[in-house]
């Protein structure tokens, strides 16, 4: 699996600058707002998600502080009942230990399985905060720079609505 090392040559090799803030590990938002409070950017929340199924995997990001209704998502997404994809999935599929869920682990995702929902509201961040596959940093990187990652690895995504 890749990890940082990777993950840093790959943004290089894309023209990608972003700046790189190390910190405690930090497991959840609760750890993460003591923090991110002086990064100027959209401080994102990833949550990784399976279908019923099993055989399709979401990772939906959203802004950092909106608490998530999931059988709202569901309604939203239009993909069935989703439940929260395990730690093996995680591993197995975006090479990533829980707290550091991150759209980063994309360069993990062989299969091109994984496709993303991006909360609408954070397209007017100019700037996105996410966890380089490791939860003891935090890399902001520019909004344009966040989509050339994303056309990179190949994996769907789409900016939706997430709440009324």
């Amino acid at each position: 699996m890749k990890g940082q090392k990777e993950l840093y040559e790959l943004l290089d090799r894309l023209g990608i600058s972003f700046e790189y803030h190390e910190h405690p590990p930090l497991a959840t938002i609760s750890d993460a707002i003591v923090h991110w409070k002086d990064y100027n950017s959209g401080r994102c929340k990833n949550i990784f998600f399976r279908n019923h199924k099993g055989n399709r995997h979401y990772l939906v990001i959203l802004e950092h502080l909106r608490q998530l209704d999931i059988h709202d998502l569901e309604k939203r997404l239009k993909q069935g009942k989703l439940t929260f994809a395990s730690d093996r999935r995680l591993k197995e599929h975006l090479g990533l230990e829980p707290g550091a869920v991150s759209p980063f682990g994309l360069i993990n995702d062989k299969t091109g399985n994984v496709h993303l929902f991006i909360d609408e509201e954070l397209q007017n961040c100019e700037r996105l905060a996410f966890h380089p596959n490791d939860n003891s940093a935090t890399l902001v990187i520019s909004k344009a720079d966040f989509l050339k990652f994303l056309n990179h690895t190949g994996n769907g995504y789409e900016f939706i609505r997430l709440y009324d």
